[in-house]
């Protein structure tokens, strides 16, 4: 069996949810079947550093940096992407017609068109598409994108609304992250057994080495109370956090958080830190990975994951492997993804959210009880060894070897 993996969209250096998905499927599917990938030079370039040899590369277009501030250029880069994916499908459609799957890991343009085309001209090819987040009505209470950032949620919501029925339309399998999507896609032809819960997964190979290594840092000797890990997007609660973490101060004021991420909030969320004071509070590390990241995970206290609009949240499961207990607002999407180890609060209450964080901080009891909840979760649920096979057996219908 043969598998096309469309990867085309990638905005700059950046490392998403649906970046870790494929890339991980790529380096355990590989094992059980012949994989090929045609994507951007940034998406090939993740592959070779991530999941090394065995994965048959097709180029579409070079490195092309992209403002994610600016609506001009993001459409740019989209028509770019998208007509240089469908050309690439159309100049390699010879030699791409011997892969019977072929698999669109988001729900950009420039990533299931291709697809889409591949499959209206190869009957035979059957079409799984990733569709990981919607995004949500400008009316709608929840919507991250208020003010002067309404416009950027209206666009990124009428851009869905053709993927969305294109999907629905024409995929065999769709792959999404959480259990309240899966209705979205029912059809008379797609049974729910074809719209498939990815959910996400952890890699828990360094997090079991070091908590079994007899030399775990104890808690109280760990420089940062709070980690939070994540692109600084809207959706991710990233402009709340400072004043979250204001109110931690007001009662422990010499409280530390790491933030790990990058991302096109960046400048406002130094403002906002700046603004309170906070400069000595906070620590903006930027993008990690590895074991740049393992180093503040072991240095951590908790994970912080105040989203506001979710799918998920993959990212926090990252510092729960790491024995860390987490907090989160009660979104419908973290329940069935964090049904222990996190504790949830009312939705966008700050103060909520930072007596969660200080309960934590002071109760020994209830710290010990979520952070074995946490690393028993992922231990469980997230391993991406455990994942990787349960995702390709719910698909294609075999048990891989």
């Amino acid at each position: 069996m043969k598998i096309l993996f469309i990867a085309n969209n990638n905005l700059g250096d950046g490392f998403s949810g649906g970046d870790r998905i494929f890339t991980e499927f790529l380096r355990h599917w590989r094992a059980w079947c012949e994989l090929a990938l045609m994507g951007s030079e940034e998406a090939l370039s993740m592959v070779r550093s991530r999941v090394g040899e065995g994965i048959a590369l097709i180029a579409t277009d070079a490195k092309s940096p992209v403002s994610e501030s600016s609506l001009p250029s993001l459409f740019a880069h989209i028509v770019r992407r998208t007509v240089r994916g469908l050309r690439a499908a159309r100049r390699h459609c010879g030699e791409l017609r011997t892969c019977e799957w072929v698999y669109s890991v988001s729900d950009a343009y420039a990533d299931f068109l291709p697809a889409l085309w591949l499959k209206l001209h190869h009957p035979s090819m059957r079409w799984i598409a990733g569709y990981y987040l919607f995004a949500p009505p400008p009316w709608a209470r929840d919507t991250p994108y208020r003010g002067r950032h309404c416009l950027r949620g209206l666009f990124y919501w009428l851009m869905q609304r053709p993927s969305y029925w294109l999907v629905k339309r024409y995929a065999d399998v769709v792959l999404v992250t959480s259990e309240p999507d899966v209705s979205r896609f029912v059809t008379r032809r797609r049974p729910a057994t074809r719209v498939i819960v990815v959910q996400g997964g952890v890699d828990i190979t360094a997090s079991e080495a070091y908590l079994s290594s007899g030399q775990v840092i104890p808690v109280a000797q760990r420089r940062y109370d709070a980690c939070f890990v994540g692109r600084f997007h809207f959706q991710k609660g990233v402009l709340l956090l400072p004043e979250i973490w204001q109110r931690v101060c007001a009662q422990r004021p010499r409280s530390r958080l790491a933030m790990i991420g990058c991302g096109q909030l960046e400048p406002d969320v130094r403002r906002r830190i700046e603004a309170l004071d906070l400069d000595d509070n906070i620590d903006l590390l930027g993008f990690r990975d590895g074991q740049e990241k393992h180093e503040v995970f072991m240095q951590s206290k908790m994970m912080v994951h105040p989203a506001t609009y979710d799918s998920g949240g993959m990212a926090a499961a990252e510092g729960l492997a790491w024995g860390l207990p987490g907090v989160s607002f009660d979104l419908e999407a973290l329940k069935s993804y964090y049904p222990r180890g996190m504790l949830k609060v009312p939705c966008f209450d700050l103060e909520a959210f930072a007596q969660a964080i200080l309960r934590l901080m002071e109760d020994a009891t209830l710290y010990e009880r979520e952070a074995g909840a946490a690393r028993d979760l992922i231990t469980e649920v997230w391993d991406w060894r455990k994942r990787a096979r349960l995702v390709f057996s719910s698909i294609f219908g075999v048990s891989p070897q």
